[in-house]
């Protein structure tokens, strides 16, 4: 199946069409299950014609809802500055450890 016809498709014919594409895929599963299948490649092709078929429902549907959204103005605000980030060598630099000085007493010979 071109995508060009499925462009032509109605909504309805498209959903019919992905009804039997999903049982047809159940049928080569089952059929896969029990006996030898003439063309293994017959999965894929089925499996991306549904594809095709969802793709073109929902992008129907996000049209129709963009046309039909209230359109409304937003004030256009100023994006909030954001902090620098650290170096990556800053980040993971370490403090150096100061210890105190401890004195010894030597033992007197």
């Amino acid at each position: 199946m071109k995508a060009a016809e499925v462009h032509k498709m109605t909504g309805e014919e498209i959903d019919a069409e992905v009804e039997k594409l999903k049982k047809r895929i159940y049928d080569l599963r089952c059929q896969a299950a029990t006996e030898k299948i003439e063309d293994p490649s017959l999965f894929r092709k089925i499996r991306r014609d549904a594809a095709r078929l969802l793709t073109e429902r929902r992008a129907r549907i996000l049209r129709h809802e963009a046309e039909h959204a209230p359109k409304t103005e937003k004030a256009h605000k100023a994006p909030a500055a954001k902090p620098a980030k650290k170096s990556a060598k800053a980040a993971t630099a370490k403090k150096p450890v100061t210890r105190k000085k401890t004195t010894t007493k030597k033992a007197k010979a």
